[in-house]
């Protein structure tokens, strides 16, 4: 009887024992899971949707430098790969953020590309994350510094422009008063007056013309347009320059080419053509102007047999102010925005423009446009709103 009790004294003592090394294990267990919680690489509440609702590519960082979160942004800018930073100079700053503990602000250049040839203008923002993290936000301000860049060219070009003619109208102002006893000295200096006022009047008008085509929706009120009318009609405004000249205007047969869009913009963009070949063509040349359309686009060409363009300027002549011969461009009264005019003007019509030169060959300049769908024209002509 005595050795039964023992027997079950023993076993309850187990089950006890057991029991509770259960529990033990239990409360390790639950325990290790907070740790490996607050150990893993889960961001404090909330700061992932922040980074996904903001418009800078937002990274966190751990203490191993590991991206523990990239918001979409951040992989646009291929600012991540296989969750580590690519870009040495942001490792920099997030370094300089977990040893110091201060926030971090700069801006600077990034390299990319597979030979390091392109760049990204960044605005840095760097700061710590609760105890462990460093939040990285990166803003792309690379458009923000070409338009900047653009903008101090233009500013500086439009200068330089308008120092020469108003320069010279100063001196034949003075030129005027000391001449004034001699008529023929008068009329001489007054026609030159006349010439660079009016210098600066195409200048202007250029400049204005310019950033109206570069606005928002100038092509909104778009009509059924008739190429042929709009070759015809420029043709006419250049019609005088080129008999003073002797230059021969030729023209193609009708194409009866139809485009939607802004008649006027089309006219100033194939009148500038033309006036560019005008100038720049030998007198006693000839100038072609035609149009036909080609698998659904519209194309409109103006060859001339001047003496071309070389290859390394072909890529920049539609720049504002750019000149492939500055002496002659200013004997010849050119602004320097034809062309850029004319890329403008055609590209708020969804088309683009296209030169071939060779030196000593002349030049083509051909503008390309959708052609106007059939069965638009169609309820055009029958007095129905084109869509």
């Amino acid at each position: 009887m005595h050795d039964t009790w023992q027997v079950l004294v023993a076993a309850a003592l187990g089950l006890l024992v057991g029991a509770g090394f259960v529990a033990v294990l239990t409360v390790v267990a639950r325990r290790s899971r907070a740790a490996t919680h607050v150990a893993g690489n889960g961001v404090p509440d909330g700061v992932a949707e922040v980074l996904d609702a903001m418009e800078s590519a937002g990274l966190v960082v751990d203490q191993s430098l590991n991206v523990v979160k990239a918001s979409a942004r951040a992989h646009q800018l291929a600012l991540v790969s296989n969750g580590h930073i690519v870009f040495s100079e942001l490792i920099d700053v997030v370094n300089r953020v977990r040893h110091t503990g201060e926030s971090v602000s700069e801006e600077f250049e990034l390299q990319f590309g597979r030979f390091r040839d392109a760049t990204l203008q960044v605005s840095v923002r760097a700061s710590v994350l609760g105890s462990r993290f460093v939040l990285l936000l990166v803003d792309d301000r690379t458009e923000s510094y070409r338009l900047e860049a653009v903008r101090r060219d233009f500013v500086a070009n439009i200068s330089h422009e308008l120092k020469t003619p108003i320069g010279a109208i100063g001196l034949l102002a003075e030129a005027l008063t000391t001449a004034a006893d001699d008529p023929e000295q008068v009329r001489i200096f007054a026609e030159r007056l006349t010439a660079e006022s009016g210098r600066i009047a195409t200048l202007t008008q250029d400049i204005i013309e310019l950033s109206r085509l570069q606005a928002v929706d100038v092509v909104a009120n778009a009509e059924l347009v008739s190429i042929d009318r709009i070759l015809s009609a420029a043709v006419d405004q250049n019609r005088v320059t080129a008999e003073l000249h002797g230059i021969e205007l030729a023209t193609s047969e009708r194409s009866d080419a139809q485009v939607y869009g802004d008649p006027r913009l089309l006219i100033t963009a194939v009148d500038n053509l033309i006036s560019n070949a005008i100038r720049y063509s030998p007198d006693g040349s000839r100038v072609g102007i035609g149009a036909r359309v080609n698998d659904g686009v519209v194309e409109i060409a103006v060859t001339d047999q001047g003496e071309g363009i070389p290859d390394a300027d072909q890529s920049r002549i539609f720049e504002r102010f750019f000149r492939v011969d500055q002496a002659r461009s200013r004997a010849t009264g050119g602004t320097g925005l034809g062309l850029s005019i004319v890329k403008h003007a055609v590209q708020n019509h969804g088309g683009d423009v296209r030169v071939w030169s060779q030196p000593g060959r002349g030049s083509t300049f051909t503008i390309r446009l959708p052609q106007a769908d059939a069965a638009r024209v169609l309820a055009t002509a029958q007095g129905e709103t084109a869509p």
